[in-house]
């Protein structure tokens, strides 16, 4: 079993920053796969980005390629999501998500990901 646990969820202006963290737990194996996801108000739930731990291959969606990055620390099998220049359009849930089986791309399913964590809420206000 794995489990995964994100915080740093908060309030913030347009135009500010936040981080958010993302600590697996557990049977992760040795070349999985993590990715972030957001769910809007109204919205399905769609990716936002997904590193591959064992080579620190990234892979960014469009919406927020240039503002948002990713680290890794592998001894804590953490992962770090450093949003910057946050919009409201930014505004959602934003869960962490585990493939534990190998895989050549980063897929952005949902179903490609076998767990997943309750979900830290961002609010950016205008």
């Amino acid at each position: 079993q794995v489990q995964l646990v994100e915080s740093g969820g908060g309030l913030v202006q347009a135009g500010h920053s936040l981080r958010l963290s993302c600590i697996a737990s557990g049977r992760t194996g040795s070349t999985y796969t993590m990715a972030w996801f957001r769910r809007a108000p109204g919205k399905e739930r769609e990716f936002v980005v997904g590193v591959t731990w064992n080579s620190g291959r990234k892979y960014f969606a469009d919406a927020v390629k240039g503002r948002f990055t990713i680290s890794m620390d592998n001894t804590k099998n953490e992962m770090l999501l450093q949003m910057n220049s946050l919009q409201p359009e930014d505004t959602a849930v934003y869960y962490c998500a585990l493939r534990s089986q190998p895989i050549v791309s980063i897929p952005t399913q949902l179903n490609e990901y076998e767990y997943w964590g309750q979900g830290t809420q961002v609010i950016v206000s205008s």
